[in-house]
């Protein structure tokens, strides 16, 4: 496993992480959970993403469970959850969003669900609009001196949203977002190629990306069908299905099949070594519902050498969709 540095804090993640977004408590069981788990912390991986809007909290008490049962020396692995989307189906006023209300009583409620003492990492899942922008760096800032959590930062946001809170933290010294999580894979390219590149370089930004598969679309397993249980075809997730299933980007997967036929290795573990490839990438979160499926992850570790400049821009000649800075 390799590791790096999550932006220009002194915490490190394992390049390939462990995510539970859509398969937990929705396509694994506990047994299931523990075993991949087990996989990922064998192999390596130091760090486990969830929220506290993953199948309404249960998520995040499947994984509770499972790190209870393993024992493992707390130091060793990272944990993580996001506020915003709230955990109840039935969501009352300040059940959602980032007040300083839902932002500690949701901080709280991530702490007992995952049986922990504190969480390592604590994404703001989405800007809120509605709440003063000071209002959440304050909340973060003194959850941060409490000890209930490390570090802090966003997910979705804007370059330009990432900025403004950095100004209000060095306005009244205060510990400002260090990490982002953003979508990041072969046909998502903008925010972590262009927005962000000011962010970069300016103040500093871990990301821990979330979706390099495309929702399992560049594995090529949607070619030719909806594997039983595949995330595409779950109730719910129909927008994915909307999103990836375009005429033009199936064509230009077939291609990139065939490319990776070529390399000797799969569509899928090229795509994941080609979002590690770049260097503003700290983490790529994966998520699995089989050790068959994890173990095919992982081999991007083994990949990403067999991308050579070359090879890349055969890839990009492909995409034909790298964002550029438009002057016009």
């Amino acid at each position: 496993m390799q590791y790096r540095y999550m932006g220009r804090t002194g915490l490190q993640l394992s390049v390939l992480s462990f995510g539970s977004w859509v398969s937990f408590h929705k396509q694994i069981d506990d047994s299931k959970a523990d075993e991949l788990m087990g996989i990922a912390y064998d192999r390596g991986i130091n760090f486990f993403d969830n929220a506290e809007g993953y199948a309404h909290g249960e998520s995040e008490k499947m994984m509770g469970r499972v790190l209870k049962g393993k024992n493992w020396d707390r130091t060793s692995y990272i944990l993580s959850s996001k506020v915003f989307f709230g955990s109840r189906k039935d969501s009352k006023p300040n059940q959602t969003g980032l007040s300083r209300k839902h932002i500690i009583e949701a901080c709280h409620e991530a702490i007992s669900r995952m049986q922990t003492d504190y969480l390592d990492l604590y994404f703001c899942h989405r800007p809120d609009p509605a709440v003063p922008i000071e209002e959440v760096v304050w909340t973060m800032h003194n959850l941060i001196t409490q000890g209930k959590v490390l570090y802090w930062g966003t997910s979705m946001w804007s370059a330009a949203e990432i900025m403004e809170a950095h100004r209000v933290a060095q306005q009244y010294g205060l510990i400002g977002p260090v990490m982002e999580q953003p979508q990041y894979n072969m046909f998502e390219r903008y925010k972590m190629e262009m927005d962000y590149l000011p962010v970069f370089r300016n103040v500093g930004l871990g990301t821990t990306i979330w979706s390099p598969l495309a929702a399992g679309f560049l594995t090529g397993k949607y070619l030719s069908g909806f594997p039983e249980g595949s995330r595409l075809g779950l109730e719910g997730f129909e927008w994915l299905k909307d999103r990836w299933l375009q005429e033009e980007k199936i064509g230009k997967l077939r291609k990139l099949d065939g490319l990776a036929k070529e390399l000797g290795i799969s569509v899928g573990g090229m795509a994941i070594a080609w979002t590690i490839r770049n260097p503003n990438v700290t983490t790529a979160i994966l998520g699995a519902t089989s050790a068959p499926q994890l173990e095919e992850n992982l081999k991007a570790l083994e990949i990403l050498p067999l991308l050579t400049d070359e090879v890349m821009q055969k890839i990009e000649d492909i995409l034909q969709n790298k964002p550029f800075l438009n002057l016009a």
